[in-house]
């Protein structure tokens, strides 16, 4: 049994992981990390509500004892500058990872970036190479295990939308296809990446880096 913390919660992604994790019987807890209330209730839920994420080291006593962190949250590069992106892509995630580490140093780390990140972190792409950096300090801080997911396209299930209007619009669209392309292992849903998080803290995985296909294949065991 495992406890683990999620956090990007109220989106499409992280929605998905946590629904998995409260059905599966290898999680024993989630607490989830979010600047708003999921409005959610379950025995096996609890809920650390955080403004601003940078203070997350004031709330240390409940961060203690945790086997893993997914950590799901992002935002769209589309119209920000890279020194903006970087402070919420690499700045916080540095914050979660440092503390995670100080207080469960054997905790798995499982960070959510996207297919065409770049782990030199110096190519022509902003996104991909702050990715990248933010990527290669989750691998390389010393965590038991860390994982970096880049998924493509993500099929929601289970109910869940994306938290982006233009998706969810495309979303429509493709919904009478969606059958089609879950046979597809390039594609994967919200539930296998739930199940492949969930997969990722009960044995030691080869590849660090997972893209649709690793990550379907981690899902399906």
């Amino acid at each position: 049994m495992h406890d683990v913390i999620i956090t990007g919660s109220t989106g499409m992604v992280g929605k998905g992981v946590l629904l998995e994790c409260l059905d599966a019987e290898q999680i024993a807890s989630v607490l989830v990390i979010n600047r708003s209330s999921l409005g959610m209730s379950h025995p096996k839920l609890k809920e650390l509500l955080l403004p601003d994420f940078t203070q997350l080291e004031a709330h240390k006593v409940m961060l203690q004892g945790y086997d893993g962190c997914f950590f799901c949250m992002g935002v769209s590069a589309i119209g920000m500058s890279e020194a903006k992106y970087s402070a919420i892509t690499y700045d916080i995630t540095k914050i979660f990872a440092d503390v995670l580490y100080e207080l469960n140093p054997n905790m798995v780390f499982n960070y959510v970036s996207g297919t065409g990140t770049d782990s030199t972190a110096t190519g022509q792409v902003m996104w991909a190479r702050v990715k990248g950096k933010t990527e290669n300090y989750i691998l390389d801080k010393g965590f038991k295990d860390a994982y970096a997911f880049r998924p493509g396209m993500i099929i929601p299930e289970r109910g869940i939308k994306s938290s982006t209007g233009w998706y969810n619009a495309i979303y429509v669209l493709l919904r009478p296809f969606f059958g089609l392309l879950k046979k597809s292992s390039k594609i994967t849903t919200t539930t296998k990446l739930g199940a492949a998080m969930i997969a990722s803290i009960t044995a030691d995985q080869p590849l660090k880096h997972l893209e649709n296909k690793d990550i379907n294949n981690l899902a399906s065991g």
